[in-house]
């Protein structure tokens, strides 16, 4: 792991809050060259920091269902390779969208996405649990997204009503 920037890392937090950002806006709102944030970002994505401009989607305003889930696996790590390959063998089925190593009372939580709740159903079943190291599984259905990635999904109508002084 190397130490980024200043520079970097304030190029990153501008990203991160809208990957659209021209290096032009950018470079304005640091006060540097164009060129400098230009090279930066091109440094930052050759050595993989930045991987990916991706769009938060509010799925709930489409027609589109789309049903996710959280699933959390004990597992049993593997001789000299712990919790590594494992991972690799879930995250590489396309219904999964992320996979972190967790601390406390389970391993992995994996999130997956699914059309309808027996296509992730269909995957716990034939997929995750048949994997020779996966001890237990425990799947949670999100309901509702409240807020993702710091991107607050409801829209709040503002109080209209005067305010009260003593």
């Amino acid at each position: 792991m190397k130490e980024l920037s200043e520079l970097k890392v304030n190029i990153l937090q501008l990203l991160k809050e809208d990957a659209r950002r021209s290096s032009d806006l950018i470079a304005t709102l640091l006060g540097v060259q164009e060129e400098e944030v230009r090279t930066a970002i091109k440094e930052l994505e050759d050595d993989h920091v930045i991987v990916k401009y991706a769009t938060v989607v509010n799925w709930s305003k489409v027609e589109e269902e789309k049903v996710t889930a959280l699933i959390e696996v004990q597992i049993t790590p593997e001789r000299g390779r712990g919790f590594d390959s494992i991972a690799e063998r879930i995250y590489l089925f396309p219904q999964v969208k992320s996979v972190y190593l967790m601390s406390g009372a389970y391993d992995l939580l994996v999130e997956v996405e699914g059309r309808h709740l027996r296509e992730v159903a269909s995957f716990v079943s034939d997929k995750l649990s048949p994997i020779e190291a996966v001890l237990s599984t425990k799947t949670h259905f999100i309901l509702k997204k409240y807020k993702q990635d710091g991107i607050i999904f409801e829209e709040h109508e503002e109080d209209h009503r005067l305010a009260i002084s003593p």
